[in-house]
C-alpha cells in the first residue's frame, strides 16, 4: 500500500514568526514524528512552502491579511530546523491550496492508495489542499491528522475539521 504524507507549511514565520501562534507550535513534535514514521515506512513526503516575494503586500492576499510573511530568501520562509527535510521534495506553493502540485502527483507513475496530510493552517492552507486533492483523487483516501494540524484559532481549525469531514476527507485523532 503506497502512502503519501504532505506536510503543509511547517514554516517558521507560522510557528514562532509573524503569523507563528502557540497551537503550531505544540505541533511541531507531532509532525515530527509522523515524519519519522513515514520514513521508518520508506513511504513518499512532500513538504510544502508557502512562499511570497518583497511586492507581498501589493498582492491580493497582503491587502487582506497585511503581515508580511513566508519571503522567499528570509528565515520566516524556511521549514523549521526540527522537521528532517533531507531526501524529500519541497513544493513552493504561491497560494493556499497549489493545483501545480495536484497536477504533478497525477501525471506521477506512483499512485497512492492514501494522501495524509498535516501541518499549517488547518483552516487555510491545508483545507485548500485536502479539497483539491480529493476533487482530483475522488477514489483515494485522503485524510488529516487533527493532532498534527493548527489553525489561525481554535474555533476556525474546528470549523476547517468539520468541513473537511463533510467533503469526506478522513479526519483522524480529533478529540470530541
Amino acid at each position: 500500500m503506497a502512502k503519501l504524507l504532505i506536510v503543509v507549511d511547517m514554516q517558521n514565520d507560522f510557528i514562532t514568526g509573524s503569523l507563528g501562534s502557540v497551537q503550531a507550535q505544540h505541533i511541531v513534535t507531532g509532525v515530527n514524528s509522523k515524519i519519522k514514521t513515514y520514513k521508518q515506512n520508506s513511504d513518499t513526503i512532500i513538504f510544502t512552502r508557502d512562499t511570497h516575494y518583497d511586492n507581498y503586500l501589493s498582492t491580493q492576499e497582503g491587502e487582506y491579511l497585511p503581515v508580511p510573511h513566508c519571503i522567499i530568501g528570509t528565515d520566516g520562509h524556511d521549514i523549521a530546523k526540527e522537521l528532517d527535510t533531507s531526501g524529500h521534495e519541497i513544493f513552493d506553493k504561491p497560494s493556499f491550496g497549489s493545483l501545480a502540485l495536484a497536477k504533478q502527483l497525477a501525471e506521477s507513475k506512483e499512485q497512492y492508495d492514501e494522501i495524509e496530510l498535516c501541518g499549517l493552517c488547518s483552516d487555510i492552507c491545508v483545507i485548500s489542499n485536502a479539497l483539491i486533492l480529493k476533487a482530483q483523487f475522488p477514489e483515494t483516501k485522503v485524510t488529516v491528522d487533527a493532532t498534527c494540524c493548527a489553525g489561525v484559532t481554535e474555533e476556525s481549525h474546528q470549523a476547517a475539521l468539520l468541513t473537511m469531514k463533510m467533503c469526506q476527507v478522513n479526519v483522524v485523532n480529533q478529540e470530541s
